[in-house]
């Protein structure tokens, strides 16, 4: 990211490599009924340099409504990159989606995986508080419904930008007891196996200590996170915690992330929700992470 007296340049690779050939992957890219599956309620296209790239409704951030939508494309490199123009937050800026081969960590020694590169570009850093990380948690939303398109998911989380109280709602039945279920959890030598948590610290009562004990790079700066505190402590049931802003802005308040277990004859119906969020953007890539970490919870639980 980086910023001087004119412009604001937002620039992000999404991590995780995406599925498909390059021309798969640029279809969902420019195809209208592709972006409307994963990231937008309304989008028109013509696919040509100058053409329409239009999209709107409540998936869409500050462009409601038809009538405000007004996105058309500048550059289109097929099937590499397509370029777009998109008044934001009262600013004129434009949108580079760019495919990029990267060494895969799995990859032999001519292998390359692919993955998109966002960079958007601002005629000034826009306006009001946190705008850069509204940027940031805004792209990753977008990028992480594509991949999870491209992966084959039914129903992508969209954030619905209309919504005043954003709520992430996982749900998974897993084929373990609420016991189980519930120690794996709350107990800390479970915890590290499905959570990067080299030294998670776990005071099994309402207002005790709920931590993972690790630490991770942003923009340059170790952030430690201090332990969440726990809000409900319902053994086999119900477990509640604190969850701060994960960028350590002491100016956001705290999250909550909460987990419903509920016994189905030997199995368990897991529920997450996590809520408190402020602004819609802030939900950012939590779904897709949370979604993981379900997953690794479940192969913590059906362990012999």
């Amino acid at each position: 990211m980086t910023t001087n007296s004119e412009t604001y340049t937002y620039e992000y690779t999404l991590p995780v490599p995406l599925p498909g050939t390059r021309e798969e992957i640029f279809h969902a890219m420019t195809d209208a009924q592709a972006l409307a599956a994963w990231f937008a309620e309304q989008v028109e296209v013509e696919l040509t340099v100058g053409g329409n790239f239009k999209f709107w409704g409540k998936h869409t951030f500050g462009t409601p409504h038809k009538n405000g939508a007004n996105q058309h494309i500048i550059a289109l490199q097929s099937p590499d990159q397509i370029s777009f123009s998109w008044q934001l937050m009262d600013r004129d800026t434009q949108v580079t989606w760019a495919l990029v081969e990267e060494a895969g960590d799995e990859a032999g020694e001519d292998e390359t995986v692919t993955k998109i590169a966002v960079t958007h570009v601002f005629d000034a850093l826009p306006a009001g508080a946190r705008a850069e990380a509204m940027v940031d948690d805004l792209w990753r939303i977008h990028t992480g419904n594509l991949l999870a398109y491209l992966s084959g998911h039914a129903n992508p989380f969209r954030a619905d930008f209309s919504d005043p109280s954003p709520t992430i709602n996982c749900e998974q039945i897993i084929d373990a007891s609420t016991e189980r279920v519930f120690a794996v959890l709350t107990e800390p030598e479970y915890i590290k196996q499905w959570f990067p948590a080299p030294a998670p610290v776990v005071d099994p009562r309402v207002g005790g200590d709920y931590g993972f004990g690790f630490s991770f790079e942003k923009d340059g700066e170790t952030i430690s996170p201090p332990p969440m505190k726990i809000l409900a402590f319902e053994p086999n049931a119900k477990l509640s915690i604190t969850w701060p802003d994960w960028r350590g802005d002491p100016t956001v308040p705290d999250q909550t992330v909460t987990w419903i277990l509920e016994d189905l004859g030997g199995k368990t119906r897991l529920t997450l929700q996590h809520t408190g969020f402020i602004r819609t953007t802030d939900v950012s890539d939590y779904p897709f992470g949370w979604q993981h970490f379900i997953r690794q919870i479940i192969a913590v639980a059906v362990e012999d």
